[in-house]
């Protein structure tokens, strides 16, 4: 499969499977990995027993993954997870489906029984590599120890390159106490894969053509912007072009929320000025976004219609895909913006940015203030005004997830960590370890509901035996508040199934993980306690109580265009 070359002055000697695979993640730069353990990965722990890798023992294998995803998110590096065979394994699926969604570059490492046992239905057996390739990039089941090297070199190869994406690989219990000499590639090549990341040049001159001739153009920024590092890039080509840009959920941080060009998020929960551009726009120029339908929200005989659609993707399956494509530039975003700046000319632009901002000042996210009532939207602000907005954030799904895109305005990338194609309750306070871990000398924060804290809240150990200062602010509606949301608008109040009475006083279950704990049910609660919280030292969770009828808006309905937006009471 691979050509490679080994590096000079091979150590003869020979070591276990296990030990290889340690040299490997070695040899890699990686500085911790996550994982729980079990039988078939115990030559693998007993490896790691002499601490050369820093290991976060999680307390459950779906904790283990979402830290390892919330590190790579917070550093752009594949992270490392462990699991054993069976239950170990099938518990990462979910996470592992969570990186594929959302192209983040994870190694997951799995044990399995030996090669002798597999498909007899041995204890603690299954088919990972089966269960698991319709969502990895790539997987491997590793039957000879002397492939190991090669493996591992290649996993994180091609985790890390071309669109990111997770990686699995499978090794059987006889592989990691196998013995051979440790071989480490210097290169490697993988036929087959070798990702385009410079564009086309005649497709950049169809480029520079299409805005000389925009009046109204747009730029919808995804997490490709994010993944690519193009930032500055995305800033400079934005300014000389004078072009609008509206961040997707997953491009948040990719253009600074304070711009003068931005016109905040688009799409289901998006503001009026971002929506109205996307209906109105002449040349819409996508870049690393995947046309999703929570920004098209699936009508695209109502979106765009009237514009050219540029698309830029290091991935060619996504161009096309979802949406008929103008200009299609295959490459990597930063390159491809680097080389568009040589000559991108400003657009005929003026009147529209005018239009366009007008919109952005005359329709600003708003809600209803009552008088003694905790709102959630006013926690987001003021996490982000005590934080002067410089702090790592990483959300749940739901409600609490979309006030934070809305009222957390990000200015650097890497500073939003969230779950935004598969929606996975439970990633964020996990994810919030990893990423504290990954940058240590930053204020992170996890915004958290009641609903998906309790999924993966046992990790409050790990946050109080290793010392992780991850602040968790619990947006506690009492309720499964974003599905309560659509029963209440699509269902006629039917409410089924979404009240969560009973859940357990999140201030004395903290206090239990030896975790210090706040709860704030008012304004000047809040600010006191949560500065108190930010003071301390360690990690800390602060329970604010809201109103559980509290909606998200705008909102625009699944199916519907981008024209039929609600607005809400508190929108007027």
């Amino acid at each position: 499969m691979t050509d490679s070359t080994e590096r000079a002055g091979k150590d003869e000697k020979e070591f276990t499977g296990s030990e290889i695979l340690l040299r490997c993640l070695l040899e890699e730069g990686v500085d911790v990995a996550f994982g729980y353990p079990g039988g078939a990965v115990l030559p693998i722990y007993d490896s790691l027993y002499r601490g050369a890798l820093n290991h976060l023992l999680a307390r459950h294998e779906q904790g283990a993954i979402h830290a390892a995803d919330g590190y790579a998110r917070a550093t752009g590096k594949p992270g490392v997870v462990i699991a054993t065979s069976g239950p170990g394994a099938t518990n990462l699926v979910t996470g592992i489906a969570n990186a594929q969604m959302d192209s983040i570059p994870l190694v997951c490492i799995t044990g399995n029984v030996a090669q002798s046992l597999i498909g007899t239905d041995a204890f603690q057996e299954a088919d990972i590599v089966g269960i698991t390739m319709p969502i990895t990039k790539h997987s491997y089941l590793v039957t000879d120890v002397k492939d190991l090297p090669r493996i591992v070199k290649e996993a994180f190869h091609i985790a890390s390159t071309g669109r990111p994406g997770p990686v699995l690989i499978d090794i059987p219990k006889d592989v990691s106490n196998a013995k051979s000499t440790f071989q480490y590639p210097s290169t490697v090549t993988v036929r087959g894969y070798q990702p385009k990341s410079d564009p086309h040049p005649l497709q950049l001159t169809r480029l520079y053509q299409a805005l000389k001739e925009a009046k109204k153009p747009l730029i919808l920024a995804g997490g490709g912007v994010v993944t690519s590092g193009a930032e500055k890039e995305l800033i400079a080509f934005a300014e000389k072009a004078r072009i609008p840009v509206t961040t997707t959920l997953m491009g948040l941080g990719g253009f600074p929320g304070q711009h003068s060009l931005w016109l905040g998020m688009p799409g289901m929960h998006g503001t009026y000025a971002a929506n109205h551009a996307l209906l109105e726009c002449d040349l819409l120029i996508g870049i690393g976004a995947r046309f999703d339908d929570r920004v098209t929200m699936g009508r695209i005989d109502k979106f765009a219609t009237g514009a050219k659609i540029v698309h830029i993707d290091i991935d060619p399956a996504e161009i096309g895909k979802n949406l008929d494509t103008f200009i299609p530039i295959v490459g990597d975003v930063k390159k491809v913006l680097a080389s568009a700046m040589q000559e991108a000319p400003r657009c005929p632009s003026d009147a529209w940015l005018k239009q366009v901002q007008g919109w952005y000042r005359q329709y600003p996210f708003r809600y209803r203030d009552e008088e003694g009532v905790l709102k959630p939207q006013w926690v987001i602000q003021h996490l982000y005004e005590s934080t002067g907005g410089d702090a790592v954030v990483t959300t749940d799904v739901g409600q609490h997830q979309m006030w934070v895109a809305q009222y957390f305005p990000f200015a650097r990338p890497r500073s939003f960590i969230t779950s935004g194609g598969l929606g996975t309750m439970g990633f964020g306070f996990p994810a919030a370890l990893g990423a504290q871990l990954a940058r240590p000398g930053e204020t992170v924060i996890s915004v958290t509901g009641d609903g998906g804290f309790q999924m993966t809240c046992q990790e409050l150990a790990v946050a109080a035996l290793s010392e992780i200062p991850v602040k968790v602010a619990v947006i506690n509606n009492h309720c499964l508040g974003m599905v309560r949301q659509w029963q209440e608008i699509f269902h006629k109040k039917r409410y089924s199934e979404v009240d969560l009475s009973g859940s357990p006083d999140f201030v004395r279950l903290t206090e239990a993980y030896g975790v210090k704990a706040f709860r704030a049910k008012t304004r000047e609660e809040a600010v006191r306690v949560w500065k108190e919280a930010l003071e301390h030292p360690g990690p800390a969770v602060v329970d604010f109580w809201v109103h559980s009828s509290e909606n998200v808006y705008p909102m625009v309905a699944s199916g519907t265009g981008l024209d039929e937006m609600m607005m809400g009471d508190e929108e007027g």
